[in-house]
């Protein structure tokens, strides 16, 4: 029987165990640039015995950015800073994954530890935001500019050419963030997707950019490194995306080329009723696998060694992500095979603490 500490082969990646980190955004970094900070937050996981490591969303465009202190891929310069990051992960035994990301209408706020609150346009640090329909995310926020298809053609171009910079960089894993309100996410929902060209109406319609941003990354992406997708596998309000829908999505991402679907939930609407509490999207990432018969990761407040080892052991999800729990505990999963009597590869500089 699968374990939590059993390797995952998917394509010519093999990680070592089936544990990752989820993307976790610091707004630590200036002009979207790498920096020590980033090595290290990531680096520490690495030692700690994760088998992913997954950068937190790196916008492929300026516009893209949630705060202006986003980490970045949109532009060449980007890339030395992040191999750094690459090389030191990879020393460690651990597999470096990046989250290609766009804000959407949900760009251009503060980080949460200012405030968090969308930057006023009288503020030299504001950019306009761009989304599939006018509609802003809240009150508060700015009314984005609906894109034209023109403008969609270059956002699918920003996708191509990250993921070209991501290689280079020496990822050999790559997520797309379509999850959290953000732009590919905000064209899936019906709640923020009112178009009515082909991209807007039928389901068919919404997830048609998505589609086609798989389809001109598989341009330059390798045929023999793992393309994965976050999700949101549901809106937690009616009228909005539904479990079912990201079934029938997950169904087309995999014929699609697609290896893995990231199950989160949430975040199209500020006050959403969702009901939070311990494994609580498990559920979607079991039911995804099972329905859309394709690997599957899951998130959200799994904290217990117990509790993840069950999650794979009973075929809800082929990967456990943890997000906070590594920021409490980068050694968590080293702790973890202690505590479940696994052994677990380590880092040669922490062989000796182990």
């Amino acid at each position: 029987m699968l374990n939590l500490f059993e390797p995952l082969k998917i394509k010519d990646i093999t990680i070592k165990n089936r544990i990752g980190m989820s993307p976790m955004c610091q707004y630590a970094y200036q002009d979207g640039m790498a920096n020590d900070w980033l090595k290290v937050h990531l680096g520490a996981r690495a030692v700690g015995g994760v088998g992913l490591i997954l950068t937190e969303a790196t916008a492929v465009e300026a516009r893209g950015r949630i705060s202006p202190f986003d980490l970045g891929i949109w532009r060449d310069e980007q890339i030395a800073p992040l191999k750094s990051v690459v090389d030191f992960i990879n020393q460690q035994g651990a597999v470096a994954g990046i989250q290609l990301a766009h804000a959407g209408r949900k760009a251009c706020t503060m980080p949460p530890f200012n405030g968090g609150k969308p930057i006023s346009n009288d503020n030299f640090l504001w950019w306009q935001a761009v989304a599939p329909s006018d509609i802003p995310f809240s009150e508060l926020h700015q009314k984005p500019v609906c894109l034209t298809l023109e403008d969609l053609l270059i956002i699918k171009n920003s996708f191509k050419a990250a993921a070209v910079r991501a290689l280079t960089a020496g990822f050999q894993w790559l997520e797309v963030h379509a999850a959290h309100g953000y732009l590919l996410h905000s064209f899936l929902s019906p709640l923020s997707n009112h178009r009515d060209d082909e991209y807007g109406g039928s389901f068919e319609n919404r997830i048609r950019l998505l589609l086609e941003v798989i389809e001109s990354i598989k341009i330059v992406w390798p045929e023999n490194l793992p393309l994965t997708v976050r999700i949101s596998g549901t809106d937690w309000v009616e009228g909005g995306w539904t479990v079912f829908d990201s079934v029938q999505l997950a169904i087309t991402l995999k014929e699609a080329g697609v290896d893995l679907i990231d199950c989160s939930s949430g975040g199209m609407v500020p006050k959403a009723d969702i009901p939070v509490g311990s494994g609580f999207q498990v559920f979607i990432s079991d039911k995804v696998k099972a329905e859309a018969k394709i690997k599957t990761a899951a998130v959200g407040l799994i904290t217990a060694p117990a509790q993840a080892d069950t999650i794979i052991r009973l075929g809800q999800a082929d990967m456990v992500l943890l997000g906070r729990e590594l920021l409490r505990n980068p050694y968590w999963p080293i702790k973890a095979a202690k505590k479940l009597g696994s052994s677990i590869q380590v880092s040669k500089y922490y062989e000796r603490a182990y």
